[in-house]
């Protein structure tokens, strides 16, 4: 059995909660089955899964209706400016259309992410897709290199799914400075208008300026009952940074 490094898993979903771009690899069905890369942009789910909003005019789409086998990198250059040392996460897995179940509101979330997205909406050959891990390999830098366990990457039911847009407006209405001041502690934002825009397992996602931050849990939750003590664990944590 793998022992599967759990500082390296908190360090890569964190990383993943806080990028929206990416390499797509498919496989080519013009070249005779050679990867093919491509970027994207994309919104992290509920679960740990990812969503794409791709145009069947493309060549990675056309790829995926031959063979839905693929491959997502996210890179963050280091700051120190060794590229070799830079953070970077692959995901693998099989790339397919959104499930109608879920269909308006992975739309809702990109719309949410990328408004400017929403222009796409009139040109037909736009379609949502999620990808089902199946592994995950993380590289933090030099010595933090592990594959990641991979059910924790699989996708998962939420109970508080169908309340997540009541559960938001709750909070930018009656909790707005706990927002505020998450936003001002991990991101040394000082913003008033910010508004809590998206929920995960990992932490939610706060719209702040034009920009969208991620505010990382130390745990995933998965019940509205958890979703709600790690919130109240938050408020007070940032508690001195409200402003």
């Amino acid at each position: 059995m793998k022992n599967f490094n759990k500082n390296h898993e908190k360090e890569a979903t964190a990383f993943y909660r806080s990028d929206k771009i990416a390499i797509l690899s498919t496989i080519s069905k013009q070249y005779d089955g050679y990867p093919f890369g491509s970027f994207v942009t994309y919104v992290s789910g509920w679960d740990r899964t990812i969503f794409l909003y791709l145009s069947d005019l493309a060549d990675h789409t056309k790829n995926l209706k031959k063979d839905h086998r693929s491959c997502i990198t996210i890179y963050k250059k280091n700051e120190s400016g060794d590229l070799q040392d830079s953070a970077r996460l692959t995901l693998i897995g099989d790339l397919k259309k959104v499930q109608e179940e879920v269909y308006e509101a992975c739309k809702e979330r990109f719309y949410n992410f990328f408004p400017e997205s929403k222009a796409y909406e009139q040109m037909h050959d736009f379609n949502f897709y999620q990808i089902s891990i199946s592994q995950a390999r993380w590289i933090g830098g030099f010595g933090k290199i592990s594959w990641l366990d991979p059910k924790n990457w699989k996708s998962v039911s939420v109970d508080w799914f169908g309340s997540e847009k009541n559960m938001i407006d709750h909070m930018n209405e009656d909790h707005s400075n706990t927002i505020r001041s998450a936003l001002h502690a991990v991101h040394d934002i000082k913003d008033k208008e910010a508004v809590m825009i998206g929920l995960s397992i990992d932490g939610y996602y706060i719209r702040s300026k034009g920009n969208v931050f991620f505010i990382n849990f130390d745990y995933p939750v998965y019940t509205s009952k958890e979703y709600r003590n790690v919130l109240i664990e938050l408020s007070k944590k940032y508690r001195s940074s409200e402003f």
